[in-house]
């Protein structure tokens, strides 16, 4: 063909980057799991830290506690409730979730999950109710109303929480899937609850599940190139630039849905996720409650 009829060739633009931007030993899943179990509360009112996760329905908040404590256990949990394509949330109640390790240890940490958040208003959990639980006001088995939420006259109204009623830190959990369409009432409702946790200093990060559900072919059929995915990259750059916020403070992790046994690939990525939700918990403590000697 002459010059003028000559057609350049465009190359497809690889799924994989040529490095990653995020290294992880996949070989580490002891060492990980063994600092989590050993972490210091180094405060004597407090028993645990508390981690609580909102976001919307279906976002997979329920299915990442049960993937935690599947973790620990090395075997398929499902103590939280959880359920396959819902429209509505499976939780109903405030409620605290201990994590016991395979030698029967309880971990220094606990999980709240809550009602998922819906599009428009009285509809799913109000954004008022996940500020009162922050706070520590909200009893365990709570049960949340859409319409109305909890107040200073309700029976499940804490009036003077212990630094053990309040929450350590705030986990947006956010599906990789649908970060791209999520409609914009979702994304003021948790920018709304995540601008409140930051009022109180209560650190705030976002797990972004769903990472193998057809968003990137490359990390569905290795998990272990997910920090090398362009695609993977992209939503999280997606979800901080919609949500707020930054790289660093975005982890992506693969729940377990369909598996019947636990594999190492998962369990690093959840336990690298987890170590760093623990240690923002832990800092806040201590630079927020510590009680000098």
């Amino acid at each position: 063909m002459g010059l003028w009829g000559s057609k350049q060739k465009v190359e497809p633009i690889s799924d994989s980057l040529d490095t990653p931007w995020k290294n992880v030993d996949w070989t580490k899943k002891e060492d990980l799991e063994k600092k989590l179990t050993d972490i210091q509360l180094n405060h004597p009112e407090l028993n645990q830290f508390r981690i609580l996760l909102y976001g919307p329905v279906g976002a997979g908040k329920s299915s990442f506690i049960n993937s935690v404590q599947s973790v620990f256990k090395g075997e398929i949990i499902t103590k939280a409730g959880e359920e396959s394509g819902a429209n509505k949330s499976f939780t109903k109640k405030y409620k605290a979730y201990t994590v016991i390790n395979s030698n029967s240890e309880t971990l220094p940490f606990i999980f709240n999950d809550a009602l998922g958040l819906e599009n428009g208003t009285h509809n799913g959990v109000d954004p008022e109710d996940i500020v009162s639980a922050l706070q520590g006001h909200i009893k365990d088995g709570y049960k949340f109303n859409p319409i109305n939420p909890l107040s200073e006259e309700d029976q499940d109204f804490i009036r003077e929480p212990t630094l053990q009623d309040k929450v350590h830190c705030l986990v947006s959990v956010v599906p990789a899937n649908t970060i791209s369409h999520m409609d914009n009432s979702y994304i003021e409702k948790m920018k709304y609850i995540r601008n409140k946790a930051s009022d109180l200093c209560i650190p705030n990060v976002v797990v972004m599940t769903k990472v193998d559900a057809d968003v990137c072919p490359l990390v569905k059929k290795d998990l272990t190139q997910i920090y090398r995915s362009r695609k993977i990259k992209e939503k999280m750059q997606e979800c901080s630039n919609r949500l707020g916020p930054t790289m660093k403070n975005i982890f992506p992790v693969s729940n377990y849905h369909e598996e019947s046994e636990t594999n190492d690939t998962k369990d690093v990525l959840i336990l690298t996720a987890l170590l760093q939700i623990v240690n923002r918990a832990k800092n806040y403590v201590y630079e927020q409650h510590n009680i000098c000697e």
